[in-house]
């Protein structure tokens, strides 16, 4: 079993965080695997989060004492088509907001475990609107997304921003034209919300009766960045690069909440991750009145082999790495870090399952991250 219960640390405990990050793996040192590139493909969700990570491990290499390494090569191209790369064995591992049934693990051959937390936004381009002043309900954008409700001045959306100037103007509603975690996510929101939208589903695709297709979060974070009246959804982090607005949802407890790393743990910390399993948790519509509605979490795969190969040991000593070091970066970018006892569970499974530990490393000098 892959989770612990959230000790409910505010973003703020990140730094302390890293410190007994580094002393736990203390025990599970090994001797470092040969220097050579991880290649990783699937979510575009926690792309801007490996990213940063991977710039960061990159620059450590010139001052720890531990092996060098070339670093992460991922391609950002979707979480259905992640795992399917992954399953070709075309890369070292993937990464999916869709976690696999325990069915689906025997018969890829794959280990899974959780990497961070996270939300998706929806963001709006609307002119003289501020982030979360905009309010919107699943039912709501459901409806817009299935064209029922087609102009920013519809009685629906005015009966919930009363004080909003809003456009007397069609909207764009732009989704993603790939498989992709965060339809899955967002369209099972929608699904809980909508008795309309049942029939189109909840799936890492699904048939859209509406909306203009772009591929991947960032191009449909530039879509709607260039369309005038357009709405899209994408992860918090690029929605921030991007400069976009995000509305305020209602969440299931009533309240409207607006996507922040403060709503994610919110969430994240009514869930019974005691009781969860290698097939997940969802976080989805999580009580609480200040918890955000659209929370997922992103799982890494790899290959299941026990001893791990030293490719699958590169990786895995990468997100340890990202463990250890990358806590502030990834509250940062608006990501939930994976608290110590998570992070302890997961090295566990790594040990219990692979066979396999991270490389020791040394602690964090001042300044450093």
């Amino acid at each position: 079993m892959i989770g612990s219960m959230l000790d409910g640390r505010a973003v703020r405990a990140a730094r302390i965080a890293i410190a007994a990050l580094a002393v736990a793996g203390a025990a599970l040192a090994v001797a470092p695997a040969a220097a050579q590139t991880v290649s990783g493909s699937g979510s575009t969700f926690v792309q801007p989060l490996l990213n940063r990570w991977n710039h960061d491990f990159l620059r450590s290499q010139w001052t720890a004492e531990s092996q060098p390494s070339g670093g992460l090569d991922y391609e950002a191209v979707g979480s259905q088509a992640g795992v399917m790369r992954l399953k070709d064995r075309a890369v070292d591992f993937g990464a999916t907001e869709v976690p696999l049934s325990q069915d689906e693990l025997k018969q890829y051959g794959v280990a899974q475990f959780p990497v961070a937390i996270g939300g998706i936004a929806a963001v709006v381009n609307l002119p003289g609107v501020r982030p979360g002043a905009l309010k919107l309900s699943g039912e709501l954008i459901a409806d817009i997304y299935l064209g029922k409700v087609r102009r920013w001045s519809d009685p629906a959306i005015r009966a919930v921003n009363p004080d909003l100037a809003l456009p007397d103007a069609d909207i764009v509603a732009v989704r993603r034209s790939d498989g992709s975690g965060s339809t899955f996510a967002f369209t099972t929101f929608l699904s809980g919300a909508s008795e309309a939208w049942k029939p189109v589903g909840a799936g890492l695709a699904v048939p859209w009766p509406a909306g203009v297709a772009a591929k991947g979060n960032d191009g449909v974070a530039e879509t709607v960045r260039k369309t005038a009246n357009a709405i899209g959804y994408v992860d918090l982090a690029t929605a921030r690069r991007a400069g976009l607005v995000a509305a305020s949802l209602k969440n299931a407890a009533g309240a409207f909440v607006a996507p922040s790393p403060e709503s994610f743990q919110a969430a994240a910390e009514r869930a019974d991750w005691n009781a969860a399993n290698d097939a997940g948790l969802s976080l989805l519509d999580a009580p609480g009145e200040a918890a955000y509605p659209i929370v997922t979490t992103t799982f890494v795969l790899v290959p299941n082999d026990r001893p791990a190969s030293v490719r699958t040991a590169a990786a895995l000593d990468f997100f340890n790495w990202g463990f250890e070091r990358g806590v502030v970066q990834a509250a940062s970018l608006g990501y939930v870090p994976l608290p110590p006892a998570m992070v302890a569970k997961v090295r566990e499974h790594w040990r219990d399952t692979l066979g396999a530990a991270p490389t020791l490393l040394p602690a964090a000098g001042p300044g450093r991250s």
